[in-house]
């Protein structure tokens, strides 16, 4: 059973949260906290979209072509133990990103915008083991964020965001039953505040000048469960809630040119559904399969995000040896369709019909 549980980490490694709610990029597991003894592991992941959109009368009819670029990813994480109830880990992951390219020459309003966000953070955590199968687990969380953005239907606006620093933390419970591949965890992760510096520049009668954007990446909670149902055989689930509401990419100069607009900012949080099973196949083999759900929270979406919810279908295998794993998986992402608006309360384009395929590895060992 236990090999049956690494081979449901797979999906992880996989672009299942490509289209998360906001520029969610990769939602904290507190997955490697359960490893027996001394483990290190590495990830890479890579995510391909394909998210056009077509103008609407009365703006036009012209279409945007494909303005998200691909990406990649990676992660990192150790754990050990301290003594019989007390153990730590390391982990490194990208939690936060964006990537907006509309290509030049295609008559569509957005033409030529780009925009880019981008994160890096380290977590440390410690858990404590209670006698009674519950554990108690937290840690501190530094975190940078950075962006840029080259907006020209909005009075040749740009800007660019210095990578600034950011302290959060994180804590949570456990329960684990290991004799049925029991557990289920809840993690609550803080909101982490920046202050980028940010230079800015328009074709406007607005100066340009350089000030301070307040930025608060999101607050969360992830409640993961999972249980053996039969012999080599797991089901598996998580529920991640989002406080995307609250976050706000306001720069001063863009407040005033769009009379208080906002570069980046969400009217609803997110709730994301996961549910799957793995199966141990043999000795060396494990396969899981999942599914995703993310509901579509209505209204207009952001001319730099134009979509809105998702569905996506994920598959999963891993090969174990000795001290190490190799874990891979694919997933395809049904993207949710998405208007959005040049103000008004007009629709501007319609994006439907669009999707994104990721695939990706993850190496582990125990030392």
């Amino acid at each position: 059973m236990k090999q049956v549980l690494a081979a449901t980490t797979a999906l992880s490694v996989i672009a299942c949260s490509a289209y998360a709610g906001g520029v969610e990029r990769n939602s904290f597991s507190s997955r490697v906290l359960f490893e027996d003894g001394r483990y290190a592991e590495f990830s890479f992941g890579g995510v391909s979209p394909s998210v056009s959109g077509t103008e609407v009368a009365p703006v036009g009819a012209d279409a945007s072509g494909g303005m998200a670029p691909g990406y990649f990813r990676f992660g990192a994480a150790y754990k050990a133990d301290l003594n019989e109830n007390l153990s730590y880990a390391l982990i490194f992951d990208e939690p936060f990103g964006a990537g907006v390219n509309y290509a030049a020459g295609t008559g569509y309003f957005a033409e030529g915008s780009t925009a880019f966000l981008y994160s890096y953070a380290v977590t440390a955590l410690l858990k404590y083991t209670t006698p009674s199968d519950f554990s108690v687990y937290g840690g501190l969380r530094v975190q940078t964020l950075g962006a840029r953005a080259d907006i020209p239907f909005i009075g040749g606006y740009t800007a660019n965001g210095a990578v600034d620093e950011g302290f959060g933390y994180l804590v949570g419970v456990a329960y684990e039953r290991p004799e049925i591949a029991l557990r289920a965890a809840l993690t609550y992760t803080s909101s982490i505040n920046h202050q980028i510096e940010t230079a800015e520049t328009s074709a406007t009668a607005v100066p340009d000048g350089t000030s301070t954007t307040s930025v608060n990446t999101p607050q969360s909670l992830k409640l993961e469960l999972q249980s053996g149902v039969a012999e080599d055989t797991l089901v598996f689930g998580s529920v991640n809630w989002v406080n995307w509401s609250n976050f706000d990419i306001s720069p001063t100069n863009y407040g005033i040119i769009t009379t208080g607009g906002s570069l980046v900012s969400y009217d609803s949080d997110t709730i994301t559904y996961t549910l799957g099973v793995g199966r141990r196949l043999n000795d060396n083999w494990s396969v899981s399969g999942s599914v995703g759900y993310e509901a579509p929270t209505g209204g207009f979406a952001s001319n730099l995000g134009p979509t809105d919810g998702s569905t996506s279908v994920s598959l999963g295998a891993q090969y174990s040896e000795g001290n190490m794993t190799i874990s891979g998986g694919v997933s395809y992402i049904f993207v949710g369709s998405a208007e959005t608006t040049l103000g008004g309360g007009v629709a501007a384009s319609d994006f439907s019909g669009n999707n994104a395929i990721g695939a990706g590895i993850r190496v582990g060992m125990k030392l």
